[in-house]
């Protein structure tokens, strides 16, 4: 498996982060609706990701 220096550092990033709030779901949640309403836009968006019907059925297929 290749190490990515661009996934690594985002993981120690996100670890770092995630210990500045004891590594809680809610106090982590609660810090990014906070800096959202900073910044005045959402901090990630995201619209939902739907595969084709045809795609996801081939993908439950098991031969």
């Amino acid at each position: 498996m290749m190490n990515d220096p661009i996934v690594e550092e985002m993981r120690k990033n996100g670890q770092a982060f995630a210990a500045c709030y004891n590594n809680d779901l809610e106090a982590i949640y609660s810090a990014l609706k906070e800096k959202e309403k900073t910044l005045g836009r959402k901090v990630v968006y995201r619209d939902p990701h739907h595969l084709p019907l045809e795609r996801a059925q081939e993908s439950m297929r098991y031969e």
